[in-house]
């Protein structure tokens, strides 16, 4: 019986030792699993991470776009009336020294209004545009006088003309 009972236990470990294989099969496809579910993890982290970066420097840009219409909005009424004054001297005035000094500044001020993208709106003769510009009186399609200047900052209007039309 010794030997009957010998091989029931040698059936048993080899059976034992075949479900031990069977679970190291499954043990290994396990790291591969973990390993997969790594993988998407980092991939979706690194998306995270991009998307993050672009949306920061979009962010960045338009801060920087209405930082620069903030200021505009301050130091356009100066460059405007800088303009208005030199405009009403008579022509022995504007022969004089400090008035040529003061249209040079002008004109430094237009060339860096220029790189920054900010534009003029165009208005005197032109036909009247309720997107660019506000009617002080009359009413008609000609611009006949521009009472106040208007600018556009990268094609959008950030001060619209103040303008008088005409029929």
């Amino acid at each position: 019986m010794s030997t009957d009972q010998d091989l029931d236990l040698k059936e048993a470990k080899e059976e034992e030792k075949g479900k031990v294989k069977e679970g190291a099969k499954e043990e290994v496809k396990e790291p591969e699993i973990i390993n997969e579910d790594y993988k998407e993890q980092y991939l979706r982290a690194l998306a995270d991470y991009q998307n993050l970066v672009r949306q920061m420097q979009k962010e960045k840009e338009e801060f920087f776009r209405y930082a620069l219409a903030d200021f505009l909005g301050d130091i356009l009424p100066i460059y405007d009336n800088l303009k208005i004054s030199v405009a009403s001297l008579t022509e022995e005035e504007q022969a004089s020294p400090w008035v040529i000094g003061v249209k040079h500044v002008l004109k430094q001020f237009k060339d860096i209004l220029e790189v920054r993208r900010v534009e003029e709106i165009k208005t005197v003769g032109e036909a009247f545009d309720h997107t660019t510009m506000e009617a002080l009186e009359g009413e008609g399609e000609v611009v006949e006088r521009e009472v106040k200047a208007g600018y556009k900052l990268n094609g959008k209007v950030i001060s619209p003309a103040k303008v008088i039309v005409k029929k």
